[in-house]
């Protein structure tokens, strides 16, 4: 029986249908619902929106890297607060000034990374609670992302790159966490007139002596 093979021009036609039928509408839907910032505006951001808070007795540079699009921030359990009034435990953070809210749906975006042995530190945190100085904290313990301390958001965070989204919807009083594009964590939210993001390495309990984190592409976007 003879055998009969498409001719090239068929076989791209082939390709071509296969291909649109796998971005179908229902599945270009589907993969829209899966991105977090989706119906989200970007807001506009320089560089000063990003307000660093160091240990105040040493230079910014002695705690604090920018270099080629990634800001590298680290921390001594043994070093001072940031300012000499303030009672807290050591930092390296930053700040983001000039988006403040108190109501509508905002959102962070970064990718963050966090090298092995840093442990017993806040690398994200959504500032302003009720009865808490904050409405949500991201914790690192033995490379376990968790929820303050509490419930993990993420297994296996060390040494390597991961997408964080954070959404706060005021009004719902509710908190998702996003890592690479999945829904990992809804919590409610903690009260607060006013709320603003952070990011870097804030000392908690049970610290590693050296703690460290990476970001890269930060944004904030609003509804």
């Amino acid at each position: 029986m003879a055998s009969y093979t498409l001719p090239l021009p068929w076989l791209t036609c082939l390709c071509v249908v296969v291909v649109v039928l796998l971005l179908s509408p229902a599945a270009l839907l589907a993969a829209a619902a899966d991105d977090p910032t989706a119906g989200f505006k970007a807001v506009s951001l320089s560089e000063s929106n990003f307000v660093l808070q160091q240990p105040y007795d040493v230079p910014r540079d002695a705690r604090y890297r920018f270099v080629g699009g990634v800001r590298q921030l680290w921390v001594l359990s043994s070093d001072k607060p940031h300012t000499p009034q303030s009672n807290t435990k050591p930092r390296t953070e930053i700040r983001m000034k000039g988006y403040n809210y108190s109501s509508g749906v905002w959102q962070f975006e970064g990718y963050g990374y966090v090298p092995s042995g840093t442990t017993g530190v806040s690398i994200m945190q959504v500032f302003g609670g009720g009865e808490s100085a904050t409405t949500l904290m991201l914790h690192v313990y033995d490379g376990a992302l968790r929820y303050y301390s509490q419930q993990v958001v993420e297994n296996n965070i060390y040494n390597r790159w991961f997408r964080l989204n954070v959404v706060h919807d005021v009004d719902a009083s509710s908190l998702s966490v996003f890592i690479d594009g999945v829904k990992k964590l809804q919590v409610p939210g903690r009260g607060g007139d006013s709320h603003y993001f952070k990011f870097g390495v804030y000392m908690q309990h049970d610290a590693s002596s050296f703690m460290e984190s990476r970001w890269k592409n930060i944004r904030i976007l609003k509804k």
